[in-house]
């Protein structure tokens, strides 16, 4: 009988399918055409409509249209599987370029009670191709005929070791997709072997196969993974040796953060969307939800939960979030400036390790120190976003004496190889808002508790530990609902003198509010018992509100910059509480003085905790500092209210006399200076013109507020209170 050619059946019809515009990464010069076609995998359990608007909404915000899913024979011999796919396929296929693949026997076919046993008639599989096609034919141009069969969860291959009934179905079942107008996409293996394939062109499976589909998967158990050339290579010289004009695509491949190496997952994209194939489908959408069990069984293989770009909760991993913020141009560009962050045995002499370096103040600290010619190590999974700039910085301004390592502190392995050698260590890399830590506390812990545990482990297996200045923070001082505060004047403060005098000093007992709270001061007892217990010297300095250049403020962390970035771009700001809740604020090169001032006394001051800020001098409310942006910015940034949020205090500022004391450190930036200089930097940073400094940049004394807002927001305030709301802040 003829063979069906190009899509078209045997009397010659076109089906008519929808065809989306589909993304390609150009892997050759700009102006050619040259480049992979990029879709993703994702499966979908039946009813779950959810989650296919949840998946729908990630292609689209990655720009994707090409879709790979599963559809399961045995789940359409169900009661409600041939509805749920009448359904299913036709809406995708509106939305997205789709293609089935079809697997799993249903039990009453099956030589045996399992999904993947063979059907007793190897023809049966072709038929229900055959119903699929006359049903839902028009949702999809191409088929995909079975998955992995290497793997015994996909097909028993003990049930058939000579692979008869595979050829046979795989073979019948693509004569019947071609003849109704289908082009058709052979199982990919799991780990590909060239023995294989040879047995498809023998068998005469594949003189009705349009491409080969290929898997593979770096990071797992694939003993025989090689590279995308050395397998695609040798499929090509298979298909050449046999005339086969068959496609060559990667169907299946991914990489699983199950060790946070969120970093090795964008690399492992990379280097497959170079590969010289056609298609590349990328597994998968969404991390697996843990409440559900695999094919293998229920976490019998952990890495099987964690393949996707996005975690089960939808937030946006590494690769997830470049993607869609600058297209694949982004992940290139983040690709090409970290040949550092590519393991390997060179480390530099006795670096200086920063963890979570690429943020705001490892930025900062790196900087000051690689200006003063000593090596940094850069130890960070750059999760926040705006974070690779800054370290794309740092390396275009100093060149090899920054080190990159983009791992995550909860791979003790990772930290172990970044610390064996170092000559300090400053542990910055955290989860770092209360409200983040509300909605995920698990998270929250293995972060900042779990994180920390492992650094000092990694620390205390040295020959030689390295010193340690950990950053806490005022949170392990709980709500500080003792302290009789007043607000006259339009900005709280204590009553009792001396503390509005000195602020609150490290004598007051730890009340950690929040799982934020309880995670950092679990992490800030650790490292002061680790220095008591096993002589590990190391510091903890209990931070305020920190400000600066490189600072990517938001309303969960970072309040200055985030207040200035929303004047800059004309964004609303709001206010939870009545914008009179007082913080002192430092600024980062001070800060950055005290870690170097900590480093040179730290054998006499290990073993304890700071309060660390600007003290009262720099104690500034909500309301004054945008006071201070009206004068700056030239208008009143537009602000909103909203509830107090849990977890904050109304009044919080440090007792820095004991540090001062131990060190001889004292804080020289004054509040409006540092505000204004983040504020012109943040300006250069978009581009903008500069402006005007403040009259009087050196004043001590808070500038004029405006009592109309002041007024409305002591209203809003006591209306709360008299609702029964509780009070807490920022």
């Amino acid at each position: 009988m003829k063979k069906a050619k190009n899509g078209r059946g045997a009397d010659g019809a076109k089906a008519q399918v929808c065809k989306h515009s589909s993304l390609r990464a150009q892997i050759a010069e700009p102006e050619s055409a040259a480049g992979v076609r990029v879709g993703i995998v994702e499966s979908f359990r039946v009813g779950d409509r959810d989650g296919v608007e949840r998946v729908l909404a990630d292609l689209r915000a990655l720009k994707v249209v090409d879709l790979r899913t599963v559809v399961s024979w045995a789940d359409w011999e169900s009661a409600e599987g041939e509805a749920w796919y009448s359904w299913l396929l036709p809406y995708l296929a509106k939305q997205v370029n789709l293609i089935p693949c079809v697997l799993y026997t249903p039990p009453n076919q099956a030589v045996a009670p399992r999904l993947s046993a063979p059907p007793w008639d190897p023809k049966a599989y072709g038929d229900f191709i055959d119903v699929l096609i006359t049903r839902l034919g028009n949702c999809f141009e191409w088929i995909e005929l079975w998955n992995e069969p290497d793997k015994l969860s996909e097909w028993d291959r003990t049930l058939d070791p000579h692979w008869q009934t595979f050829c046979a179905m795989i073979g019948g079942a693509a004569y019947w997709a071609q003849r109704r107008g289908k082009r058709t996409v052979l199982a990919g293996l799991n780990a590909f072997d060239p023995n294989w394939l040879e047995l498809m062109f023998r068998r005469g499976v594949m003189q009705y196969i349009d491409a080969v589909g290929i898997h593979g998967f770096p990071g797992t158990c694939q003993a025989n993974w090689e590279s995308w050339p050395v397998v695609v290579h040798s499929v090509q010289q298979i298909l050449t040796q046999h005339r086969s004009g068959a496609e060559i695509w990667i169907s299946a491949t991914g990489y699983s953060t199950w060790r946070h190496d969120e970093y090795e997952q964008l690399r492992a994209f990379g280097k497959a969307l170079e590969a010289p194939v056609e298609r590349l489908y990328w597994h998968a959408a969404r991390d697996l939800d843990p409440e559900f069990s695999t094919r293998d069984g229920f976490h019998a293989d952990d890495r099987d939960y964690h393949f996707g770009l996005r975690r089960s909760d939808g937030s946006a991993k590494l690769l997830a979030r470049l993607w869609a913020e600058g297209g694949l141009d982004a992940l290139w560009q983040a690709l090409e400036p970290y040949p550092g962050a590519r393991r390997s045995t060179a480390r530099p002499a006795q670096p200086v390790v920063i963890t979570g370096g690429a943020g705001f103040i490892g930025t900062n600290l790196a900087h000051r120190l690689a200006s003063e010619g000593e090596r940094v190590l850069v130890f960070d999974n750059l999760s926040r976003p705006g974070v690779e700039r800054n370290l794309k910085w740092l390396l275009e301004t100093h060149g090899e004496r920054v080190q990159v390592e983009c791992a995550d502190v909860r791979n003790p392995y990772a930290l172990r190889r970044a610390v064996r050698n170092a000559k300090q260590v400053f542990h910055f890399a955290a989860q770092v808002a209360v409200t983040t830590s509300l909605a995920n506390p698990r998270h929250d812990f293995d972060v900042n508790a779990m994180g920390t545990l492992n650094l000092l482990e990694a620390l205390r297996g040295a020959d030689e530990p390295a010193p340690l200045i950990f950053t806490s923070t005022n949170k392990v001082y709980g709500g500080l609902d003792d302290i009789t505060l007043t607000g006259a004047g339009g900005s709280y403060r204590p009553i009792n003198p001396k503390l509005c005098e000195r602020g609150i000093n490290e004598s007051r007992p730890l009340d950690l509010h929040s799982p934020y709270g309880c995670s950092k001061g679990a992490a800030d007892e650790y490292v002061i018992d680790y220095a008591r217990t096993f002589g590990l010297p190391a510091v903890v300095f209990r931070m305020s509100c920190i400000y600066g250049p490189h600072q990517m403020g938001n309303e969960d962390q970072g309040w200055i910059a985030h207040f200035l970035i929303c004047a800059l771009e004309d964004r609303p700001i709001t206010l939870y509480g009545d914008g009179m809740q007082v913080r002192d604020v430092l600024y980062v090169d001070d800060l950055v003085n005290a870690f170097l001032a900590a480093r040179a006394h730290i054998r006499n001051i290990s073993g304890q905790a700071f309060n660390m800020g600007g003290g009262p001098a720099r104690a500034v409310s909500l309301l004054e500092l945008i006071d201070m942006i009206v004068e700056l910015h030239g208008a009143p940034p537009h602000c909103e209210t909203s509830d107090w949020r849990a977890g904050d205090q109304r009044y919080y500022v440090s007792d820095t006399r004991k540090f001062q004391e131990a060190t001889g450190w004292s804080a020289k930036v004054s509040a409006e200076e540092g505000v204004q200089r983040l504020y012109q930097w943040l300006r250069r940073a978009r581009g903008l013109e500069q402006v005007h400094a403040l009259a009087n940049p050196n004043r001590t004394g808070g500038v004029r507020r405006k009592a109309a807002l002041r007024r409305a927001f002591a209203s809003q305030d006591r209306q709360q209170r008299a609702a029964g709301k509780t009070s807490q802040s920022i």
